[in-house]
């Protein structure tokens, strides 16, 4: 998508008449920032650049250039003099006038090979007392040199001298906010060298450095392409710690070109130009007149339908009209049109495949249609001169846009999608966690040998790399394997995994889940404390709180344990731009970031999307019926997790203010029904057909409903364990508790069930003993249940025993002879 500047001509308020294009741009955010805080002149005159050459020898004698040693100080003054003699012979008032006078500021190349040829002409000097000279001419700003001529000249000794001599005291207060892990790590070090190169050009302190120049410095990163290995965007966030930086400001620097910003009503409109000035102004002000009752994705979509696909489209066939009053062949021959597009894929040649395909969103683009015919014809009778005169039938009859065969296609694709998963979903969530593990053990194992030394994983040889501070690492092939980037995804990936499937939540939703969104509440009848997760508004801008399950609240508290800063213990504050709404968010506590090259960051929707395709990848136990692998997206798990709830007896209204939906409707389609369901469910109706109430159920639950709801889970609450009978339902066991199979064991009561255990066996060995047969019997049931429950700790626990079960034999055929086996 192609941004541009803010449109200055206003809109069409008074109404819809001809306005001027809308200015283009050719970038995103960045080409609007870099228009907003333009980088400072280098200038040619300054007061260290006019002084004399005594005046300049004067000040490196002094303190904080004045050296240590004798011989360093011979060093520098003899190379600071042989360098003033030489440029002395150029035209200029000051020295910087003279150095771009010189050869010397073609090149950096120049410099290095013909460098002590230039100077010996003027003072015999030794190449290591020019190049020593020209470090303290650029750090006392006698001379600037220009960004480009720095790139082609590395000089880990000019970032020491300007670190130490020109501003340490901003230097020494970087370091103390950036932490000493962050200071000395690789990308650490490459943001310093940004910020020394832009004082080295630019001149002053940290304190004056501009957003001007940290953008004219991304800039020559990106000429140069070495945006990659110079520590990204790590300085312009520094530069913000250290609030020298605007409040209106970009708040960060990575990824600025690629996103766009909320754009005017113009900007929407030129996006597809429109030959006519009438129409086109029409479009704005119509668009002007929607903005307010519409988040921005929604206004993206309405403004790219009316232009791109509607009126664009008519003019290219039909350039002479410019009234809404279409033909009716012009409007068929429109509609035919529409029905298909052109799909373009690239061939593994790098040529370009065209493809005729089927258009999925015909029925909204006809929907979005009409309703603007309606929308005037409405208007018009309101105000009827600003928008009587576009009056006009509509082209689009109540037929065209209903497309039940389409809904019903892909509801039906969509149940089988969860129907396909849903089983497997433990397998899939028990493989993430597996992988995750074997990564981390991997990085462990990495971390724990030697730069350059050779360690052993799954049988197989690696060399680890010589940075003491990464974790990569060779296989005998010689490729390059990141071992943290591989644990990392995966453990994003099981996060995400135990994140939604207990949730159900949007993927949005989740990435703006914030440390502040875990709340608690209070139980009005018993008093105990609930954990409960608030989820901030999104799609239908409702807020709403999910309760925290012990297995979701292990998740929470597994991701704030890696994401916190270990010095402070606090979880920092980072900044997301928000895809739909294309703005950045005020910064908050995050649980879905993570470092990135020194620099808090955050995933987006696409990310999750290809983790959780790599997860499924990884995982060789999750098939369909025909052993194909099966993939996850985000929305997967929001289908499974509304169908799970309904499926174990959650009434639908309940579930419908748990997803978030504003209508039923919406959380019904979500719902996948299994053909046994289909029966039951009718048999169901049949029984109790005149006592049917889907009134009753299709509401806002009440108060006291709520609290039934939520009291469900205190009453599943036992000594041992929780019980895992579904909401509505009472005990058919009896509430003997150790032989139900209902009853999921908890952990930390091994012990406690170690007791019971003991305890019959002991009352056994009574009854044997006294000949109580008829106790024998009911003790045994009993031990045998605390037998299965000790058993699924164990299982459950890392590293435990796997049980494959028993093989079903398949009954023989009519006519087959049974097997001996």
């Amino acid at each position: 998508m192609r941004a541009r500047v803010r449109d200055t001509t206003g809109g069409a308020a008074a109404g819809p008449g001809e306005l001027p294009p809308a200015p283009r741009s050719s970038g995103g955010m960045l080409e609007v920032a870099r228009s907003r805080f333009p980088p400072r002149e280098t200038g040619q005159r300054w007061a260290m650049t006019s002084a004399s050459a005594n005046e300049v020898l004067v000040v490196l004698e002094r303190e904080p250039f004045r050296a240590d040693t004798a011989h360093m100080r011979w060093q520098r003054r003899s190379g600071v003099q042989a360098l003033l003699a030489w440029l002395s012979g150029f035209d200029g008032a000051s020295w910087q006038e003279r150095w771009e006078e010189s050869p010397a500021a073609v090149c950096p190349q120049r410099w290095r090979r013909q460098a002590e040829t230039w100077v010996n002409a003027a003072a015999a000097v030794r190449a290591a007392n020019i190049q020593s000279g020209l470090l303290m001419l650029a750090a006392a700003d006698v001379i600037r040199l220009a960004l480009p001529w720095q790139m082609d000249w590395h000089s880990g000794t000019l970032r020491t001298l300007i670190e130490e001599l020109r501003d340490p005291d901003g230097f020494a207060r970087l370091k103390e906010l950036a932490g000493p892990e962050r200071w000395a790590s690789a990308s650490g070090g490459r943001a310093r060298r940004a910020l020394v190169r832009i004082m080295a050009a630019k001149g002053g302190g940290l304190a004056d450095i501009t957003v001007g120049d940290a953008l004219e410095y991304d800039a020559e990163l990106r000429r140069t392409a070495q945006g990659v290995s110079s520590g990204g965007t790590l300085y312009y966030a520094w530069l913000r710690e250290l609030g020298h930086l605007p409040a209106d400001a970009p708040t960060t620097l990575r990824f600025l070109e690629k996103v766009t910003g909320q754009l005017t009503c113009a900007q929407l409109v030129d996006r597809h130009p429109v030959a006519s000035p009438r129409i086109r102004a029409l479009l704005i002000d119509y668009l002007e007149e929607r903005r307010p009752r519409l988040d921005y994705s929604t206004l993206d979509n309405l403004a790219r339908h009316l232009t791109r696909n509607f009126w664009a489209d008519i003019e290219r066939h039909h350039p002479d009209l410019e009234a809404l009053n279409l033909p009716a062949d012009v409007a068929t021959a429109w509609k035919e049109r529409l029905r298909t597009r052109v799909e373009r894929r690239r061939r593994p040649d790098g040529s370009i495949e065209e493809t005729v395909v089927e258009r999925a969103d015909r029925v909204m683009i006809f929907i979005t249609v009409r309703a603007f015919y309606l929308d005037l014809a409405r208007w018009a009778s309101e105000e009827p001169a600003r928008w009587g005169p576009w009056a006009a039938p509509c082209p689009i009859k109540v037929a065209e846009t209903i497309d039940r065969k389409r809904v019903t296609r892909t509801k039906a694709r969509m149940d089988q999608r969860t129907r396909e998963r849903l089983p497997v979903l433990e397998t899939f969530a028990r493989a993430t966690a597996d992988h995750h593990r074997q990564a981390a053990a991997h990085l462990d194992i990495a971390r724990a040998t030697k730069p350059g030394g050779l360690f052993t994983l799954d049988g197989a040889l690696f060399t680890r790399g010589k940075n003491p501070a990464g974790a990569a690492a060779r296989d005998e092939n010689g490729c390059l394997v990141h071992l943290d980037r591989v644990e990392h995804r995966a453990f994003w990936a099981w996060a995400t995994v135990e994140f939604l499937r207990h949730t159900g939540v949007r993927v949005e939703e989740m990435l703006e889940t914030t440390h502040h969104a875990m709340i608690q509440y209070r139980l009005p009848t018993t008093g105990e404390i609930v954990p409960l997760l608030q989820i901030a508004p999104s799609k239908t801008d409702v807020e709403r709180v999910l309760l925290v399950s012990p297995e979701l609240a292990d998740v929470l508290a597994t991701i704030i344990r890696r994401v916190r800063e270990p010095k402070t213990g606090m979880i920092p504050l980072v900044t997301r731009y928000d895809d739909q709404e294309r703005q950045w968010n005020a910064p908050a506590p995050l649980l879905f970031q993570y470092n990135r090259g020194g620099e808090p960051s955050t995933p987006n929707s696409q990310t999750i999307r290809e983790i959780l395709k790599e997860a499924a990848a990884t995982s060789t136990r999750v098939t369909d019926a025909t052993g194909r692998p099966l993939d996850f997206t985000p929305q997967d798990f929001r289908r499974m997790f509304i169908t799970d709830a309904i499926r174990t007896g959650l009434p639908p209204h309940i579930a419908q203010v748990i997803a978030g939906h504003a209508n039923i409707n919406t959380t019904m389609g979500y719902n996948a029904v299994y053909p046994t369901e289909t029966i039951e469910a009718h048999r169901a109706f049949i029984a109790r057909r005149r006592t049917l109430r889907p009134a009753e159920e299709y509401r806002t639950p009440t108060e006291a409903e709520w609290e039934d709801f939520l009291g469900h889970f205190e009453r599943r609450k036992l000594s041992v364990g929780t019980c895992a009978r579904a909401y509505g339902t009472a005990c058919i066991h009896e509430h003997a508790c150790i032989r139900c199979s209902m009853l999921r064991p908890d952990p930390a009561q091994r012990g406690r069930l170690m007791e019971i255990r003991d305890n019959l066996l002991d009352r056994i060995t009574e009854a044997e003993r006294e000949g109580w047969l008829g106790e024998i019997e009911g003790l045994r049931v009993s031990l045998a249940g605390a037998e299965a429950k000790i058993g699924q700790i164990d299982a459950a626990a890392p590293g435990g025993p796997v049980l494959l079960g028993l093989p079903t034999p398949r009954p023989p055929r009519t006519g087959e002879r049974p097997s001996r086996a």
